[in-house]
């Protein structure tokens, strides 16, 4: 019995060696498809929904992503933000971009009553 297991150390080092370097590898392989994707910049998800007949400051500090009372470097900060993403230059709804003026019109007190040009 001492001979058989004399015989079964070296077999099990020896699968012991081939696992951790399989293992290994894997994790190699991992890491690099980790390192090389996408670089996708991490967003807020936004107001999804229909809009309001008529724009409240709760529902365009829901456009924008801030609070209806966000201090007004904030919004114009937000509205840079959602504008880059939805600007009709860029392939963005002409409406959309109405809407997002709209909702930093009315963060910012610059209302004029008009609403959307929609």
């Amino acid at each position: 019995m001492d001979m058989q297991h004399d015989k079964a150390t070296p077999l099990i080092a020896g699968l012991a060696v081939a696992a951790a370097a399989l293992a290994g590898r894997y994790s190699i392989q991992a890491w690099n498809a980790y390192k090389a994707r996408p670089i996708v910049p991490r967003m807020r998800k936004f107001y999804e929904g229909g809009f309001q007949p008529t724009m409240t400051r709760r529902e365009a500090g829901l456009i924008l992503g801030v609070r209806e009372n966000a201090h007004p470097e904030k919004v114009k900060e937000a509205h840079k933000k959602v504008m880059v993403a939805n600007h009709p230059d860029a392939g963005g709804s002409h409406y959309l971009a109405s809407k997002i003026n709209e909702a930093k019109d009315i963060l910012l007190g610059k209302t004029k009553g008009g609403g959307s040009a929609f």
